[in-house]
């Protein structure tokens, strides 16, 4: 049997660390090592047992969760991945988190549905063991109440494909779909991509093709995301909204909880923004945004599979490559997790593999090409 993930959970509430142990503790590959009320408490568990992954609060007593987040980076780094209520407040203190050093997010369980009970569970499952295998990176920065029973998880759903929203792409190019003087970049990102997607924006000029991008993060985390990335780079990010247009100079993020699309009308590209079920274990899913690419965009379509645990996004960049689209992938040395690239790679999908760094340079050579 493969060696399971050890995990310690840190959060002053009761209740969370008891739901989290439960959900964690359902999955055979996770092990729960011990569980923590403040940062003080965690330094003693992680020096009597040093822990795989450490799920971590941001708001505690005694020690915020970012200062003891920045600590354990500086001593001894363990991946963590940052626990946290769904508010757009907490959701800006998490990107804070990330640039700091946490590998990955996860919204803080609750008791509810159990469909919604059941798909939380296995997102937060999948990060805490994608945390796990991340090459950890130097930052960039220097009472208790009872909790109800969980009404059980049950057994995984099934890991569905981009059928589930979306039929396969056509298996040829219509005439409709010849190759036009403007291209869109459609990006697929998980684990590490947060940082990793920083870099790439921010190398890009004012001038860059339209951009479509799946990272998988939260419900209201990809709007502080963006935000915080527009800030930051020359070209204009934004979280899409159903129905913007897909722009030169102007990049769009996926929101967290919902598909995103890309279209053709005529010359123009927009996106359509829909609910669904989980894809590839994800909504939104990289694999429903690059058959979406394949359909709309075939020849003018570049995509791009950067950094991230599992085999999302694999399938749909294959398609891509069928319908005539250039294909890139980040290379193992430059990611956290060489998960969904390699996946990607073993497929067939892969024009060319490059560093992190190259894959702007990238960009730019197909839009000149174009």
């Amino acid at each position: 049997m493969a060696k399971r993930v050890r995990v310690l959970i840190v959060d002053d509430s009761a209740s969370v660390r008891q739901t989290l142990s439960q959900v964690l503790s359902q999955d055979p590959e996770i092990e729960v090592t011990g569980v923590a009320s403040d940062p003080y408490v965690a330094a003693r568990r992680i020096a009597e047992d040093v822990p795989d992954v450490i799920t971590l609060d941001v708001e505690m007593p005694h020690m915020d969760g970012i200062t003891f987040l920045k600590k354990v980076m500086s001593q001894h780094p363990i991946p963590v991945v940052m626990c946290s209520s769904l508010t757009l407040e907490g959701s800006e203190t998490l990107m804070q988190a990330l640039e700091a050093g946490a590998v990955d997010v996860i919204v803080k369980p609750k008791i509810g549905a159990a469909d919604h009970l059941a798909e939380s569970a296995m997102m937060i499952c999948e990060t805490v063991k994608g945390a796990a295998k991340a090459r950890i990176r130097r930052p960039r920065i220097g009472s208790a109440r009872p909790v109800e029973e969980p009404r059980g998880y049950g057994a995984p759903a099934p890991k569905l494909s981009a059928d589930a929203v979306l039929p396969p792409a056509r298996p040829s190019v219509t005439g409709a779909m010849a190759k036009t003087t403007e291209i869109v970049v459609c990006v697929g990102a998980s684990t590490g991509g947060t940082e990793a997607l920083r870099d790439f924006l921010v190398a890009l000029p004012a001038n860059s093709p339209g951009i479509v991008i799946v990272q998988h993060m939260p419900e209201k985390f990809t709007a502080a995301f963006a935000k915080r990335l527009d800030g930051l780079c020359e070209v204009s990010i934004k979280e899409a909204e159903n129905g913007d247009p897909v722009l030169r100079g102007h990049v769009l993020i996926a929101p967290g909880g919902r598909h995103t699309l890309l279209e053709r009308r005529g010359a123009r590209y927009h996106v359509t923004v829909r609910d669904g079920p989980l894809v590839s274990r994800h909504r939104p899913s990289v694999d429903v945004l690059f058959r979406s690419a394949a359909r709309a965009a075939g020849p003018n379509a570049v995509g791009v599979i950067m950094t991230g645990m599992g085999d999302d996004g694999a399938r749909g960049l294959l398609e891509m490559k069928q319908a005539g689209a250039y294909t890139v992938a980040q290379n193992e040395e430059t990611c956290v997790v060489f998960g969904m690239p390699k996946e990607a790679i073993e497929l067939g999908g892969v024009d060319r593999i490059v560093a992190l760094d190259d894959i702007a340079r990238e960009i730019q050579i197909a839009q000149q090409r174009a």
